[in-house]
């Protein structure tokens, strides 16, 4: 099935595009298919801006590699994701889950054991690596040759209320489809997280991209072309990095998990 090979191939860039810039065409193309998700009542929440001015890709950058920076440096980024880290192939096979440890960074894999300790923290603090990752993520968000910000207005978005929940599940929908349109035309995409790990920093992008009151700044992505060698990567089906059908399918309620997928 073409549209499965899409699924299984549908992933996160971490490293490096192209420098080449997005065609208008693929721009359009994605807008389309990210507009024909759908959403509660057909209300539409989602807005859009596409950001190629290299001007405004650089502001981007300063700011996620400043912000990569502080949350690297404070420590916060370790306590927060602790859960999802795992130490070991043993542990990652096991957990089917979360990010083996040693495919961070380089920086980061000498203080694999210490990472979660005061000392550790102050060690690559005293070594300047949170500096060196805050440069390098700059540099990664800095090559990228479109970004897209994702807004909801906030006539629908309201959280707390069922509304709220609807425009979320919308934009996760549209999303979505943006994510596997970029599998199948050769480009890749990653979410643009740390500004929203600092404080004032997810303010400074809406400021950037003139984001209107009525309007809640919601995810920012950067996107680009692959490199050859990168657009159809191999599909490793023995990968512990997901869970199995047993471990979050149920069948007719949730005593009963599906057997006989794995």
């Amino acid at each position: 099935m073409e549209f499965l090979d899409v699924v299984r191939r549908r992933k996160t860039t971490n490293g490096p595009f192209r420098p080449d810039p997005v065609s208008e065409e693929h721009q359009r193309l994605l807008m389309e298919v990210a507009g024909r998700a759908p959403s509660q009542l057909n209300s539409q929440p989602w807005r859009f801006v596409i950001i190629d001015s290299p001007k405004i890709i650089e502001q981007v950058a300063e700011i996620s590699g400043e912000s990569m920076t502080t949350a690297m440096s404070n420590g916060t980024f370790f306590e927060r994701y602790r859960p999802y880290f795992r130490f070991s192939a043993d542990e990652m096979a096991e957990k089917r889950s979360g990010m083996l440890f040693d495919r961070l960074p380089a920086l980061l894999r000498p203080f694999t054991k210490q990472v979660f300790t005061a000392r550790g923290q102050q060690v690559m603090n005293r070594l300047r690596v949170p500096q060196s990752l805050g440069a390098e993520n700059r540099r990664l968000v800095a090559g990228s040759p479109l970004l897209l910000a994702v807004m909801l207005d906030r006539a629908e978005y309201r959280p707390g209320e069922l509304s709220g929940f609807y425009s979320v599940f919308s934009m996760g929908a549209a999303m979505e489809n943006v994510w596997l349109t970029t599998v199948e035309i050769g480009m890749g995409i990653q979410f643009v997280s740390f500004p929203m790990e600092v404080e004032g920093q997810w303010d400074r992008l809406a400021q950037l991209f003139a984001v209107p009151d009525d309007l809640e700044l919601m995810a920012v992505y950067r996107l680009g072309y692959l490199p050859e060698s990168a657009v159809r990567p191999a599909i490793d089906w023995s990968s512990h990095e997901r869970r199995l059908p047993s471990q979050y399918v149920f069948r007719d309620s949730c005593r009963t998990p599906q057997e006989g997928w794995d």
